[in-house]
């Protein structure tokens, strides 16, 4: 793999802070996933702007890398992918009843349908768009979200068969979603897996020919050769972070973090001991030392929950929040640090990255802050400019 190093010279003019997004990165964790899912598809699940990443930038890098498909959650998203040109197959889940997905269907998106209501929907907008809408049945194998529930998997199938016969939608797809892909020996997988298993079973014997049936996510691409049917749905792997962190990290699975979100120090300055830091004084000085401040925060997507314990690297060292986390910035102690004698307003401090050189992961906010690194990413403010590194030539 190709490393791309972002240094100190590369700050872009009045920038105090930014995410950096390694492109590069985002098309070898593509090719990692294509080569792990064997005879499967790929789609890159780009919802959320791709994770933090960037909706177009990182479909388009996923695509490169061996991707397939895209996978949105909302309407908007697979309509940007349309209008910035990108024509590859795009399955959109949630939409509203009521929701025109005329639009949608239009431009050739694949809709989910988890209802015989939803297959009305997709239907009216086929209509007005003038093509068969292309569906996706969602049986609900026991994640509870989203899907019909066994029991009403047949009035869906047969609601989809109506439509197609009447030349409404195509069916395109069956598809459900684990609730534990994370623990593989879970028995919950075990079982959802046999469960969609009979739905597609029983949906083909009622005449229905699915060109795609599509169960694993990120950790189930990874970890469970028997979800991986006819299509995958790696997420936060495309982004090279590793959704089954107990089981192994990136390198382990052969991907790499494509996000870096970084700052420079806005302020130093000299304290006593016994100075206290940010609201409500969590943090207090235990000697003279050197404080720097970092413009970024929660309003910035960094978590406030990770108070007194979000690492960072600053000064030749690592160190942690000191402090309370606050709206627009917070507070280090260089302390101790390599550098700390000579750091000064201007110097980058790295939040996290891909762990090379010291910095932290994505997954160390994520354990410092009591959460998971898809939120850590996903998190990253717009106000918080994207520039991007390692885009084909």
């Amino acid at each position: 793999m190709t490393a791309v190093a972002v240094t100190e010279q590369e700050w872009p003019a009045g920038w105090a802070g930014e995410v950096v997004v390694d492109l590069g990165a985002v098309r070898e964790n593509a090719a990692a996933l294509a080569e792990r899912a064997e005879r499967a598809a790929v789609m890159a699940v780009v919802k959320a702007d791709a994770y933090g990443h960037g909706l177009v930038p990182g479909a388009r890098a996923a695509l490169a890398g061996g991707a397939s498909w895209l996978g949105v959650a909302q309407l908007e998203e697979a309509l940007a992918l349309r209008a910035a040109g990108i024509g590859a197959p795009v399955l959109c889940w949630l939409f509203a009843p009521g929701q025109d997905l005329a639009p949608a269907v239009a431009a050739g998106v694949d809709l989910s349908a988890s209802s015989p209501g939803a297959v009305a929907q997709a239907a009216d907008g086929a209509a007005r768009a003038g093509r068969p809408a292309r569906l996706h049945l969602f049986v609900d194998t026991g994640l509870g979200r989203e899907g019909a529930p066994p029991a009403a998997w047949p009035d869906l199938v047969a609601a989809a068969l109506a439509a197609r016969a009447e030349g409404a939608v195509e069916v395109v797809g069956a598809w459900s979603h684990y609730a534990w892909a994370d623990a593989p020996e879970h028995p919950t997988v075990h079982r959802q897996t046999a469960l969609f298993r009979e739905a597609v079973a029983l949906a083909e014997a009622a005449g229905a020919r699915f060109a795609v049936r599509h169960l694993a996510n990120s950790a189930a691409t990874l970890t469970n050769p028997d979800a991986r049917f006819d299509l995958v749905r790696p997420g936060l792997a495309v982004y090279g972070l590793s959704p089954v962190p107990d089981l192994g990290g990136p390198a382990r699975f052969g991907l790499r973090p494509a996000m870096t979100v970084r700052a420079r120090l806005a302020l130093v300055k000299e304290v006593p001991a016994g100075h206290g830091v940010s609201y409500a004084h969590q943090y207090t000085t235990t000697a003279p030392t050197r404080l720097g401040l970092v413009p970024l925060g929660y309003a910035d997507g960094v978590p406030r929950s990770a108070s007194g314990a979000g690492p960072v690297r600053v000064a030749g060292g690592r160190t942690r929040v000191a402090g309370r986390v606050c709206m627009d910035q917070f507070v280090v102690d260089l302390a101790g640090l390599p550098g700390a004698g000579t750091a000064r307003a201007g110097d980058e401090v790295v939040l996290f990255g891909d762990g090379r050189y010291g910095a932290p992961t994505a997954q160390e906010w994520a354990e410092a802050a009591g959460t998971i690194s898809y939120e850590v990413v996903t998190r990253m403010s717009a106000r918080l400019p994207r520039r991007y590194v390692g885009e084909a030539p």
